[in-house]
């Protein structure tokens, strides 16, 4: 093996029953090189990590991996194996405590002691050693819960970097961070490679392979397709190698005429449930239209998601304002008569509130139906699956059966497994909270395709999303919020991304 390649992947397969996840992967990763791994959700990606990582021990898969000229053979406490080897991983969950200092999450489990007791002062000194060395602008005596997102994943790569990985692994590092914060992630990236630490990157947003990485390899369907230069690429060629195919347009075209208004929310003023006094809601006002893609744009800490969780009965204590469905207003204080009202809500946070990861598709997809197959305390299995496959086909969920826990399936089929949950309320209003966040560019295009037809057989649906092209492209209309208020509604027409951002801002 050369020299310069640290990580040698050699033919490795790995099965679960009823399915292939890595099919015969080879990759070579260059030692300081920043190394993009991209692909459809179910393309191996999270598979192949997990063996990388230690959580898929050395006998559980085919194949051989070479780590500086050396079988990797991670057997026993494999996850710590790896970390002791210097193979690192920073997920997209944060896996921090929160009421702990910036110092102690970095040195968890292995505070250095002095006399039988913790030497804090050197806890904190190498803490600050390593925040330093690699630019991280975060405190080490700061407590984590006070921290932002993006901070919050500084900790996380401190931690990594202070068992001296000589490998990280960043799965979707961007996925809740905001420009500013991403900007900062990249300059972080480029410090770690000029100090010889080779990154392992992973991302639905293709344009930070072409920003940061130098090398991209793409997975399909558990197969290594491609590994290339980045600069030998380009978008279009990257999105054929994922999908299989040329894709002409992201955002398919829809066929929507909406009709009469079906929701008001007239001067909306909301209370943080958590904080007496602090209002999260200050002024919003909108209407839905039956059969229409209503936009809801902002930065972070906007409002978006309160707007849309207080709607649906589940967040804000409402101390102003109305709202009003189909010309009559509504008393909504939790989610059970919001759908009642036929609205249902398609969470932000699919994992922590979207699913039940340890139940099956089945018993996750009829939930919150339960009603609809019961009868004298019994549930009717029958109808029960055959409502839920009915769903599943509906959103081609990629699965061997309705049996299969929801934790195995990748985000994209999880994501699917959400919307057919609240789809099979049949609801009036479907409420959809940033729900291609984390998902690859072709399960994107099957949801969007999904939320046309929606659309045209009725539905109204509000969508928040973060990607300014996303709003733009599947939206009529668009709401942006900033500090609470909805500062302006655009027609699609009339709206560009710089308008979008001056009043998202603040600036007009």
């Amino acid at each position: 093996m050369s020299d310069d390649i640290i990580l040698d992947i050699q033919n490795v397969t790995k099965r679960f029953p009823g399915v292939t996840a890595l099919d015969n992967v080879s990759i070579q990763i260059r030692r300081g090189e920043i190394h993009g791994i991209c692909g459809e959700n179910g393309a191996g990606k999270s598979t192949l990590m997990k063996i990388l990582s230690g959580v898929y021990p050395y006998g559980t898969y085919d194949g051989k991996i070479l780590y500086d000229g050396k079988e990797l053979q991670l057997k026993d406490r494999s996850i710590q194996q790896a970390m002791d080897q210097g193979i690192a991983i920073v997920y997209q969950e944060l896996t921090l405590v929160t009421n702990m200092t910036v110092g102690e999450n970095v040195y968890l489990g292995k505070e250095p002691t002095e006399h039988g007791s913790i030497n804090w002062n050197k806890l904190y000194a190498d803490t600050k050693e390593i925040l330093n060395k690699y630019h991280l602008d975060v405190q080490p005596q700061a407590i984590v819960k006070h921290l932002g997102v993006g901070k919050m994943q500084m900790v996380e790569i401190a931690k990594a970097l202070s068992e001296n990985a000589k490998i990280l692994i960043l799965d979707e590092p961007t996925s809740a961070l905001t420009e500013a914060e991403i900007d900062k992630l990249m300059e972080i990236l480029k410090t770690l490679k000029s100090h010889g630490v080779t990154c392992i990157y992973i991302s639905h947003k293709l344009e930070e392979f072409f920003r940061i990485t130098d090398t991209v390899t793409v997975l399909r369907d558990g197969k290594s397709v491609i590994t290339q230069p980045t600069s030998e690429l380009d978008r279009d060629q990257l999105v054929k190698y994922m999908v299989g195919r040329e894709m002409k347009e992201r955002f398919p075209k829809g066929n929507r005429n909406p009709g009469e208004i079906i929701l008001e929310v007239e001067d909306l003023h909301a209370e943080d449930p958590n904080q007496h006094g602090r209002m999260v809601l200050d002024g919003v006002s909108f209407n839905l239209r039956k059969g229409e893609i209503l936009g809801i744009a902002g930065l972070m800490g906007s409002g978006r998601t309160e707007l849309v969780t207080t709607i649906f009965g589940e967040y804000g204590k409402i101390t102003k304002g109305a709202i009003k469905i189909e010309g009559k207003e509504v008393k909504l204080s939790n989610a059970r008569q919001a759908m009642k009202h036929g609205i249902s809500l398609v969470p932000e946070d699919r994992k922590g509130q979207g699913l039940v990861l340890m139940q099956t598709i089945l018993k996750n997809i009829s939930l919150p139906n339960l009603e609809q197959f019961s009868s004298f305390f019994r549930i009717n299995s029958d109808a029960e699956l055959a409502e839920a496959s009915k769903q599943a086909k509906n959103l081609r969920i990629k699965a061997p059966s309705l049996q299969i826990l929801c934790d195995s399936l990748s985000g994209g089929n999880q994501q699917k497994v959400v919307i057919a949950k609240w789809l099979m309320s049949k609801p009036k209003i479907l409420i959809m909270d940033d729900p291609t966040r984390g998902i690859d560019v072709g399960a994107k295009f099957e949801i969007y395709k999904f939320m046309n037809e929606l659309a045209e057989h009725g539905v109204s649906i509000i969508m928040i999303s973060s990607e300014l092209e996303e709003v733009l492209g599947m939206c009529d209309r668009v709401i942006v919020m900033c500090n609470g208020r909805s500062s302006d509604i655009l027609d699609i027409q009339e709206a560009t991304q710089e308008r979008i951002m001056a009043l998202a801002t603040g600036i007009v």
